[in-house]
Order: C-alpha cells, then structure tokens, then sequence
C-alpha cells in the first residue's frame, strides 16, 4: 500500500495511490491518520480504508500543478527532525570486495572511516534482543529543510557542491507515551555538499546542514530486503550522468532496527507527536564521478517499489546569505 499527501481545498490531505494515474482522496492528512491508528491501536492499513472518500484525483495534474507534498509532514515544522546515518551500505559487488579488502589491515593503519564501515560490517546487524554497533550520524534541520516534490531544491550562497543522495528515507511519528511508530518508507534526496566533507571529515555537520527531499509515494508494511533503483541527473532536457543504486537490508551493513535503535534511544527523540525522518545511508553519488551540478539540473530518483520517481530540480539562484548579530 502506498499514499501520496497533496494540496485539496488548500488543505494537506493524504491520498492512496489507486494505480500510476489516480489517487483516492483520504478524509485527513498523514499526520492525524497515523495519529489515528496509534490512539486507536489500529494498523495504518486499516485506517487507510476507514478513511477513504469517494474523490480521486488525476495524479499527473498533480504534479503539473506542483500539488505535491511529502508524503508525511507536522503541522509545526519544527516538531518534525531531520536526521541521517551514513557508512552503512556495502554498495556494489566490486565495491563491496574493495571495502572488505581494506578493513583486513591492522586497525592503527584505518581511516576514522573506515573503521566506522569495519564497525557495521562486523556488528552492524546484532541478533534480536541484542546491540549492534553504533553507525554515523548527522542531523539535517528541522521539518523547515523539507523539500516538497517536484519543487526545486535551494542551494546556499556559501556551498562548495550541490550533489543528490539516492536513499530510503523511514519516517516515524512518536505517540503520547513516547513510544517511536515507524509510519513507513519513502524514496529520498538527502542532498550533501560532497567537497565540504571531502576537505575534512570534521566538516561533515556542516556538509548535511543543506535541504533535502522525499516521496512523493509513503510505502506502509514490510520493506523488501533487496532494492535497485536508478539515479540520475537530467540537464537541459539531456540526461548527464545515470547510474544503478542498491539498497535495502540485503545490501546494507546495518540492519534497519539497528540504525532506528541507535537514533531513539535517545530520550530527547521521543519527544510525544513528534515527527521523524530518517535517511539510511547509500552507496552512489554523482560526485563520486566527478560529476559538477549546476543550476537548472534535475535530480531523478526511480525504484519501482516506491510508484513514481522523486524529481527536484536545483536552484543556485539564492540571495547570500547575511546574518547581523545584535547584542542586546
């Protein structure tokens, strides 16, 4: 089952995806339907049905009249977190053979990151009821860094790069008890400055500080253990650069639950009603190619499994950006 949020009525309202071409309007947003379910003690699926209306909508018409939200969102932007973990895909076969072979040298002789990829690989998916090793993390902004689909992602005066991060994104909502409920999945753009963290990797905080994108499409249940997709860079009507992603547990040094416990126990991130979005992490980047983006390039992310792919164009054209301190 999948749902897309839109604008009908000028109000968010949440909508399964019926087929490529039509969605069925829900009576509320994503926001108060999980609510619904987790106060109900319901499965999403089973609020979904309870929800529908009689209205569809033409899904192209959606997304030419830029209608589109993500597919989960707080009414308060700053009720909802952005946050990622990184190092925790195997990437490629070739890749992945490479990534092994350097962790075989003495632990002295390993990069800070490697030795964080050699920490997944070896304890990254524990046994149930056990702990598995800590990954990376990074935290992006609040729900104010969200870029809808479709809508351009902003590019700040100061960045040194503007490059896509072709990833699954899990999103949660944290009910009254400060219990963590994982709402599903989305296809997501977690979008990094690749040549601020290259120059030191103490800089990565500043690197994430950037916008970022998911859906359109929020998948509920049970996600697939093996993933392929495609991600790919389209300029001026032309594609630049494409290139094969996989993700999914199958291809992933980490489990799932051992990324999700590692950022909820924290007490601060089961703060009641508040929204998350999480982005686990990938293995391919357009950078990585040696690939420059430059205004007006569009960003497409497809993986079958999400329905339709997420598309952003970039925009460079931003006002520098000025602060003024005050002393009071």
């Amino acid at each position: 089952m999948r749902l897309i949020q839109c604008l009908y009525q000028n109000q968010p309202r949440a909508a399964l995806v019926e087929d490529n071409d039509r969605v069925r309007v829900l009576d509320t947003d994503t926001y108060h339907l999980a609510s619904r379910a987790i106060s109900h003690g319901r499965p999403l699926a089973e609020m979904v049905e309870s929800a529908l209306t009689d209205t569809r909508l033409d899904y192209q018409t959606l997304i030419d009249e830029k209608r589109l939200l993500p597919p989960l969102t707080h009414p308060d932007p700053a009720h909802c977190l952005v946050t990622g973990t990184g190092l925790t895909h195997l990437g490629s076969a070739d890749t992945r053979a490479s990534m092994h072979a350097k962790t075989q040298i003495d632990d002295s002789e390993l990069t800070d990151s490697m030795r964080m990829f050699k920490l997944g690989v070896e304890g990254g998916k524990p046994e149930p009821g056990e702990v598995g090793a800590q990954p990376e993390w990074f935290y992006k902004g609040d729900g104010d860094c969200i870029v809808a689909p479709e809508d351009d992602i902003p590019v700040p005066s100061f960045a040194q790069d503007a490059g896509e991060e072709p990833e699954l994104a899990g999103l949660y909502l944290i009910g009254e008890d400060g219990t963590p409920w994982r709402v599903g999945y989305a296809l997501g753009n977690e979008f990094s400055d690749h040549v601020t963290e290259r120059y030191n990797y103490l800089w990565l905080a500043h690197s994430k500080l950037r916008a970022c994108s998911f859906g359109p499409e929020l998948l509920i249940g049970e996600l697939p253990e093996h993933l392929e997709g495609t991600s790919r860079i389209v300029r001026e009507g032309t594609t630049l650069w494409e290139k094969p992603f996989l993700t999914g547990e199958a291809n992933m040094a980490h489990s799932l639950a051992n990324l999700e416990y590692h950022h909820f126990k924290y007490a601060n991130f089961r703060r009641p009603g508040d929204v998350h979005v999480h982005f686990f992490g990938t293995a391919t980047l357009s950078f990585a190619d040696g690939i420059q983006t430059q205004g007006g390039d569009r960003f497409e992310i497809v993986l079958d499994t999400f329905g339709r792919p997420l598309r952003n164009p970039l925009n460079t054209d931003n006002a520098p950006d000025t602060v003024t301190l005050h002393s009071l």
